[in-house]
């Protein structure tokens, strides 16, 4: 009889989490969803108390992962544990999304300081469009769910290139592509409809 490949200790028990590294180092997507499954609660919980539950934790969680998996070539078992990667990783895309939130707060600060030095009068029309266009952009990206909006803030307010993006979230360059072009779809259907109900 053929030895078992992968021998497992003790018949149905599952891999110890050095096994689990190997496997996940190794490309094996079952070490992936063992690995969520044992370490997704510790990570979303350093997520939690850097931004309070809510979205924003919840998409630092599922980006730790798959920026992990999508980087598992830098990850080296015989260098340390995975749970110790996966936080290093996980912090980083904390920070990822405090510099995030901060280049939106300077973004809507800038345009609402804009809005509020235009003349009453009306007499710099194309300032004050670009200032209604970059509102109503700043509006949209607010209602985009994640990863679009992530997407959209790095390729307009960190001006990465596609592949930069697919790069940095691991995200597939297709979807990548996609994400934007539906965005930008919307947004051009939002700035023609709200253009158009702006008195003459």
């Amino acid at each position: 009889m053929n030895p078992d490949p992968v021998p497992v200790p003790h018949g149905s028990a599952e891999p110890d989490d050095a096994e689990v590294g190997r496997r996940f180092a190794a490309g094996d997507e079952q070490a992936l969803a063992l690995a969520y499954e044992r370490w997704a609660g510790q990570l979303h919980g350093m997520a939690v108390r850097a931004f309070g539950p809510g979205p924003d934790a919840e998409d630092v969680t599922q980006q730790t992962f798959i920026s992990a998996w999508t980087g598992r070539a830098r990850f080296n078992p015989e260098q340390g544990p995975l749970p110790a990667w996966l936080v290093g990783v996980c912090r980083h895309k904390i920070a990822d999304t405090w510099a995030r939130r901060d280049r939106q707060r300077r973004e809507a600060e800038a345009a609402v300081s804009e809005a509020q030095a235009t003349p009453a009068g009306g007499t710099t029309p194309p300032v004050d469009g670009v200032v209604t266009d970059r509102m109503l952009v700043l509006e949209e990206l607010e209602r985009l769910g994640q990863p679009q909006r992530g997407i959209i803030e790095l390729a307009f307010f960190a001006d990465l290139t596609h592949a930069q993006i697919a790069e940095r979230t691991g995200i597939p360059l297709g979807t990548v592509k996609s994400h934007i072009r539906r965005t930008l779809e919307r947004l051009r259907t939002r700035l023609e409809v709200d253009g158009a109900a702006l008195p003459a």
